[in-house]
Parts: C-alpha cells; structure tokens; sequence
C-alpha cells in the first residue's frame, strides 16, 4: 500500500508506559487536523474493568477503519488492526532513566490531585508501592521498557512492511515529529 503524497492520515504511536506516546499522539494529530485516539481510554473502563477482547477490537476497528487518525497505545490484541492500516508507526525508543523519571513524577502528581485518567480511574499513591505490575505502572513500565528498543521495532518491521517506521530515541526527535510528519518528512 503505497503512501498519497503528502503528510500521513494514519498513525500508529508506541512506546513504554511513560514515554509520551499520548502527549505526542495529541501533538501530531493537532498539527495534521486529525482524530486522535488514547486506546487505554477505550480499554480501561470504569473501576478499572478491562473491555473484553472482542468489544475492543470491535471499538478499534471502527476508529481505523476511519482515513485519519493519530492511535496511541500498546496493545497486542489489536496491533494487527491498527498495523493494517498505518501509514507510519512511530517507536520513542527513550533512555530507561527518562522514561522513569518523568513516568514517576507524573504518577505522584496525578495521585495527589486526584486526576481522572479514563472513564473515571484515578491513579493512587497505594499502587506506587505495590509490587503487582498489573497495579503499578512505574513497575510495568521498568519491566516492559525493552520490548520498545528492540522488539516491537522489529515486529513492526516484519509485520507491517507497507507502514514506514520511525524510531525516536531522544526528546528532541520525539519534539521535532509533528512538524516532520505535517510537512511530510518521515
């Protein structure tokens, strides 16, 4: 599938919990004029309650199925959806102390002033401590950062030969994108 001239319609965004995938996400598809969708806003429902699988695929699909988007995630239940589709996936492949850094001072804040992340779900001091990975995103993300320096390239890659990917390493990269992919420069 051969990409239209111009800036891409359709893009895939990935990376550790923390990297900043939906404050990029959110950038790119403002620059473009485009929707933009969280997919943990549509997997995380009230009380933390997971969508079952097909309703998820079902709520992914209809998003891209749709000629612009800018989708943020990381889930492998609908990866073949969105991969299908994209024009190009974006990687932020960031340093595991960056990534830490900012997810930890993020989480704290968002537990102290009570943030609504999805549907209600609110972060909590009590699962910055816990040792389930399942509650603790700081935990999850120390655990799965390396999926995204190497693996998910690669699977991206291999997967979604059509897609061009694009691998950002450093902040100023992850910075200068919106403004590549508007001006068609990925």
């Amino acid at each position: 599938m051969d990409a239209p001239p111009g800036p891409p319609t359709r893009i895939a965004v990935h990376g550790p919990s923390g990297s900043g995938k939906t404050t990029l996400a959110a950038a790119v598809a403002a620059r473009l004029g485009i929707g933009h969708t969280e997919l943990d806003a549509l997997y995380h429902q009230p009380g933390w309650t997971q969508l079952p699988t097909e309703e998820f695929r079902t709520a992914v699909a209809a998003v891209v199925d749709g000629p612009a988007w800018v989708v943020d995630g990381n889930y492998r239940q609908v990866r073949d959806l969105v991969w299908a589709r994209a024009q190009v996936i974006v990687v932020i492949d960031l340093p595991r102390r960056r990534v830490m850094t900012r997810l930890l001072r993020r989480s704290i804040v968002r537990s102290a002033v009570r943030a609504e992340l999805w549907n209600g779900n609110r972060e909590s001091l009590a699962n910055l401590v816990s040792t389930d990975e399942q509650r603790n995103v700081v935990l999850w993300s120390w655990r799965t950062h390396h999926r995204y320096h190497g693996p998910v390239q690669a699977e991206a890659a291999d997967v979604a030969p059509h897609a061009r990917l694009v691998v950002a390493r450093d902040r100023t990269s992850v910075g200068a994108l919106p403004e590549r992919l508007a001006r068609g420069r990925v």
